[in-house]
């Protein structure tokens, strides 16, 4: 699916893997896995093979299936393709689950009557130049978002400190968050937080490579700002990890990387247990439906251009939809995603 807005050079679309499961008296349930750049044709050999091998004649219930599906495919690699292959089925079986019970996903997971988050603007736009990037953000404060985040971790950090002040400027009190998508070392990423310190930032997303816990305990020790984290871990052992670090303040499950819905339950205890927030990473037609349902209930990350609604490939309208700075749900069954 080309985006409507470049997340650059190397990523100018997305792909999405849609999967279909039929049960035994012909009810059919739709989801999806997801990959913003490599990979995709992997998943979908290890859906049409492994993942499809082992679900027929078992059971429908996604809670009862995921971790024994997770058992059969882990050595394999315990994530990675893995748990976004799995992604797809959990998905679909989630969405059989609410259109057999005429339920949306959220009223299934325990959220409250017509329940509702607010968002956050997020951008991929290390690539744009300032006045593009300013006029983003000017977009966020006039549609009403609480708060936004940009991209951090220019190969100049003067660069880095220009942009930040336009933006903090522009968004003024809101909560400001940045995000270095890996970019630095330990030793770059102290003193860029050093210098970017002045402009408050709500967090520091992905400050060094993703899976570096020691790296991030250290820099936790070294910086005032707070640690965010998670989009690229994939099992709940490693959030587990990372949670009880104290490391960080806020981790990011994906909920297609993580392997679906099922296994965000065990990942948002485990972060309550150690008093970390937890801010579901992109896919708001998803983290929309599921958020309300935490134990701590986050803002709703919003990508422009990347909703499937702009995207342009639904055959229906979206289950969710953005209005004054939150998220709205739509009525529907289960996930209430239809691919055109």
């Amino acid at each position: 699916m080309p985006l409507a807005r470049s997340w650059g050079s190397d990523v100018p679309a997305v792909t999405y893997l849609e999967t279909t499961v039929t049960d035994s008296d012909g009810a059919t349930g739709t989801g999806f896995a997801w990959t913003p750049s490599i990979g995709a044709a992997s998943v979908a050999a290890m859906l049409r093979h492994d993942v499809r091998a082992f679900a027929l004649g078992r059971g429908v219930d996604p809670v009862a299936l995921w971790e024994p599906l997770w058992r059969h495919l882990h050595e394999a690699g315990s994530s990675g393709v893995t748990t976004i292959a799995m992604a797809g089925l959990d998905l679909a079986l989630w969405d059989l689950a609410g259109r057999r019970a005429d339920r949306p996903l959220a009223a299934l997971l325990g959220a409250p009557v017509a329940p509702s988050s607010p968002v956050y603007g997020s951008g991929v736009n290390l690539h744009v130049d300032l006045e593009a990037l300013v006029e983003q953000a000017r977009s966020w404060v006039d549609r009403g978002f609480p708060a936004v985040k940009i991209k951090v971790g220019s190969p100049d950090l003067a660069r880095d400190l220009e942009r930040v002040a336009a933006v903090r400027e522009v968004v003024g009190d809101r909560p400001l968050m940045i995000d270095a998508n890996q970019r630095w070392n330990l030793d770059r990423a102290t003193a860029a937080l050093d210098a970017l310190a002045a402009f408050d930032p709500a967090w520091i997303e992905e400050p060094l490579r993703a899976d570096d816990l020691a790296g991030h305990v250290a820099l936790a020790a070294r910086t005032p700002v707070p640690i965010a984290c998670g989009e690229n871990l994939g099992t709940r052992h490693r959030f587990a990890e990372f949670a009880r670090s104290g490391a960080v303040r806020t981790l990011q499950p994906n909920q297609v990387r993580i392997g679906g819905i099922t296994p965000l339950a065990a990942i948002d205890a485990v972060c309550a247990e150690a008093g970390v927030d937890v801010a579901l990473h992109l896919l708001p037609e998803l983290s929309a439906q599921v958020a309300p349902a935490l134990r701590h209930p986050t803002p709703v990350e919003v990508v422009d251009g990347a909703e499937l609604a702009h995207l342009g490939v639904l055959a229906g309208p979206s289950p969710v939809r953005v209005a004054g700075g939150r998220v709205l749900h739509e009525p529907h069954a289960g996930l209430g995603i239809a691919f055109a």
